[in-house]
C-alpha cells in the first residue's frame, strides 16, 4: 500500500476484516448444513449424536492447521470445541425430533 495516511490504511484493512468476517460466516454456514445432513444419518441409523474419537481426531488435526498456519493452537482448538459443542446440541435436536416422528407414525 502506497498511501501513508493512517486513515486511509486502516479503513482498507478493516475492509479486509470486514470481508474475512462474511467469508467465514459464508464457511461457517455451509459446514452447519454439511454437518446437519451428518445428524440426519445418525438419527436413521440411531448412531449417537456424540464421537468422542472422532471429536478427539479433529481437534489433534486443527491443533496441527493452526500451528502451520501460524495460529494459537490453544485458540484453535477451543474455536473447534465451540463448534463442535454446537454440532453435538444440533444432532442431539435432529435425533429427538426424528425419534419423536418415528414414534407419532407408529
Amino acid at each position: 500500500m502506497t498511501n501513508s495516511d493512517p486513515k486511509t490504511m486502516l479503513s482498507h484493512y478493516r475492509q479486509s476484516i470486514d470481508n474475512l468476517d462474511a467469508a467465514l460466516i459464508n464457511i461457517l454456514a455451509e459446514r452447519f448444513r454439511c454437518t446437519e445432513r451428518v445428524g440426519f444419518l445418525k438419527a436413521r441409523y440411531g448412531l449417537a449424536p456424540r464421537d468422542e474419537e472422532r471429536e478427539r481426531l479433529q481437534l489433534e488435526r486443527v491443533r496441527g492447521i493452526a500451528a502451520n498456519a501460524g495460529l494459537d493452537e490453544d485458540f484453535a482448538q477451543d474455536f473447534l470445541s465451540l463448534l463442535l459443542r454446537e454440532v453435538v446440541k444440533n444432532h442431539a435436536a435432529i435425533a429427538h425430533d426424528y425419534n419423536g416422528d418415528k414414534a407419532a407414525a407408529s
